[in-house]
């Protein structure tokens, strides 16, 4: 096999190295670059050159691009969608040390010289020889990687699969890239007649716990969505604190109703989730003054395994209902201990039900010159956005106040799971005997990623009104935030996630596991891929004998 220019554990070496190198922080240029560089090295194969229809870029906003690259043997329609994305966070942490951060080899020696600047896991790490050290090795290049080798032997060997390599911008924010990829992927499956029968990530093996030595594979991905709350009191001057309400009162006894609440824990197939905590609370003054604050918001993250927005909404509901009795009674005591009378009673809206009373009173065209005005700012993400959105909707309606407006701020990331789907249960069984028997290693299967994952946006089931109720509580829906739901439905397919092992993720330490990257993994995906052959490939390698 001379013609491959990626089959062995130095050329895939050689070829991430170029990936991390490739600099693709979040919301920089090298992003929006990075792309056009993979199309690039995808030209250099013959398979590409002579079928370069197969290889697009596709538009995933800010001027950053999805690439599919798809190998197509005419005589199959069974697929497998392999996913990856190529942003990486930010690199201030690197200190004097960031000019080497997207060099591995480089910055791997340099730390050898700073030894004693290293957590003593990392440090022992380093001393072995095993791990290699830099901004993307582990999260997630090596995993792009291995799909790129996997579609250069398939394209060489012919195999009798199809693989369609999808590899996108925007992981590590709001998703933007898989959200513009799958439209996408219906639109190539439609187009080259494709049956999507496995989509398989290679994000890396996260440690359940520091210091976990355990290798990782998962079936399915954990959820993710953020309630949120703008609270609305009423505004008076620190001298005359009894004539209003400020906001930063009412949130804290939504925030102590919301914080580690075991209403939203959920439980399944051994594996729960965190328990919910806040990820922003502030009030909305602009500046000092001897005002009240009497606007505030907070942001809380809740993981999710079974449940969606419509369930997850029902539940903030009653926490929210219970924080405003628990506010309402302590204020009433404070009012009768002070001899005044309560300025209003904490109520409880939905976003939605926030915009139908304000449309009746302003009238759709001034609703539409509220919403563009916080949507136009360009300092504002999409979060601020939600919350400036109901704030300003709020000021024109503070006959509502006191209270608490409930909504959805991005992202939404929906829990994915096929672990009881009979392919993944084949295909976990065979990668921990090739793990075993050829490397001495142990797989572990985990049903959810803990990390967060692109695997989200596939295989969504809904059959209730989850996605509606999203769509009418998050203030920015369809202006700059958007999930393709109902396309999202039609990739029905089982989810698996086999990775390279690697520790410090989003961490100076960042490090990916040599033999893992380019030895281990390249066997397990390939005795993977070959498994899921519809048709037996005579002697084309390592595998004679495939399961049908």
């Amino acid at each position: 096999m001379s013609n491959v220019k990626w089959g062995t554990p130095e050329s895939l070496c050689a070829l991430l190295c170029e990936l991390v190198s490739w600099q693709s922080r979040t919301l920089t240029e090298g992003e929006s670059e990075f792309a056009h560089k993979v199309k690039a090295k995808f030209m250099e194969l013959d398979y590409f050159r002579e079928n370069p229809s197969y290889l697009e870029l596709n538009d995933a906003g800010l001027g950053r691009n999805v690439v599919t690259a798809l190998y197509k043997n005419p005589e199959v329609t069974e697929t497998i969608v392999l996913i990856s994305y190529f942003d990486t966070v930010h690199t201030e942490e690197y200190g004097d040390l960031e000019p080497f951060a997207f060099q591995p080899k480089e910055l791997t020696q340099k730390l050898r010289q700073r030894l004693d600047e290293l957590p003593e896991d990392a440090r022992i790490d380093l001393e072995s020889g095993s791990y290699l050290f830099g901004r993307g090795t582990m999260d997630m290049k090596m995993g792009l990687a291995l799909h790129m080798a996997l579609i250069e032997k398939a394209s060489i060997e012919k195999w009798p699969i199809n693989l369609l390599l999808v590899t996108v911008p925007d992981e590590e924010v709001n998703s933007a890239g898989m959200r513009a990829a799958v439209p996408e992927l219906v639109r190539l499956r439609d187009q080259h007649q494709l049956t999507y029968k496995l989509f398989l990530n290679s994000e890396p093996s996260f440690s359940q716990e520091p210091g976990d030595p355990n290798y990782y594979i998962y079936s399915g991905s954990i959820g993710k969505i953020m309630p949120a709350v703008l609270f609305y009191g009423k505004e008076t001057h620190v001298g005359e604190p009894m004539s209003g309400m400020t906001a930063n009162f009412m949130a804290s006894f939504m925030t102590q109703q919301m914080e580690w609440n075991p209403l939203f824990r959920e439980s399944d197939l051994g594996e729960k989730t965190p328990l919910p905590v806040s990820l922003q609370q502030k009030d909305l003054k602009m500046e000092y003054s001897t005002q009240t604050p009497y606007r505030a918001a907070a942001l809380y993250n809740v993981f999710l395994m079974k449940r969606g927005a419509e369930e997850v909404m029902d539940i903030f509901t009653k926490v929210a209902e219970d924080a405003a009795k628990a506010c309402n009674t302590a204020y009433s005591e404070i009012c009768k201990r002070e001899g005044v009378n309560p300025v209003g009673k904490v109520t409880v809206l939905s976003y939605e039900e926030l915009l139908v009373h304000a449309e009746k009173k302003l009238g759709a065209e001034t609703i539409k010159r509220i919403k563009n005005s916080a949507l136009n700012n360009p300092k504002w993400d999409d979060r601020e956005k939600s919350i400036r959105i109901v704030d300003s909707l709020m000021i024109q309606c503070q006959e509502l106040g006191p209270v608490m407006v409930l909504l959805f701020a991005p992202p939404y990331y929906p829990a994915v799971n096929t672990s009881k789907d009979p392919l993944v249960i084949d295909s976990i069984d065979l990668i921990k005997k090739v793990g075993m028997e050829q490397f001495n290693l142990k797989v572990n299967q985990i049903h959810y990623f803990n990390g967060i994952c692109d695997l989200s946006y596939v295989s969504y089931d809904d059959k209730g009104e989850g996605w509606t109720i999203f769509e009418r509580n998050t203030p920015v829906w369809g202006d700059t935030y958007s999930i393709p739901f109902a396309e999202m439905q039609e990739l029905q397919g089982p989810v698996l996630n086999v990775g390279p092992f690697g520790k410090d993720a989003h961490k100076r330490t960042e490090r990916l596991h040599i033999e893992s990257a380019f030895v281990q993994l390249p066997v397990m995906l390939e005795t993977l891929v070959r498994s899921l052959f519809p048709i037996k490939l005579e002697a084309c390698g390592p595998m004679d004998t495939v399961r049908n």
